[in-house]
Parts: C-alpha cells; structure tokens; sequence
C-alpha cells in the first residue's frame, strides 16, 4: 500500500517520498526521533531535520497535502 502510494506520488505530483523501514537503523531512529508510534506514517520534514507535518496510522494522507510540504 505504501510503495504504491509513493509511486503515484512521484508520477501524479512529480514530487518524491523516501520510503523507510523500521527495520532498518535509520528508520527505527527515525521513528523515535519524531515519536512516530502508529503506522503507516507520512512525515514531512526539512532537510535541516525541522518537522513540518506528520500523518500517522489510519489512512494515508491526500496527495495534494503531501505535495504542499514536499514544495517547502
């Protein structure tokens, strides 16, 4: 469900949106970073680490309210 929400995204919105696994180091350190506790999430952040946005758990957001952070 994830992977194909991301592929639309970069083919609908031309935008992209890295995928990550907690079962990888950085994004189990990710999650913690950001106390993400539900999945799926979706976390918009800045390249300096400034979080912007998060959607967790439950549905996936719009792809229009992803792409006004994915901008930024």
């Amino acid at each position: 469900m994830v992977e194909i929400y991301a592929n639309d995204f970069q083919r609908i919105k031309r935008g992209t949106i890295e995928l990550l696994s907690l079962e990888t180091k950085r994004g189990a350190d990710l999650a913690k970073l950001y106390d993400v506790v539900r999945y799926p999430a979706v976390i918009a952040i800045r390249d300096n680490g400034e979080l912007l946005k998060y959607w967790e758990g439950g549905e996936l957001p719009l792809m229009d309210e992803v792409a006004a952070y994915n901008a930024s």
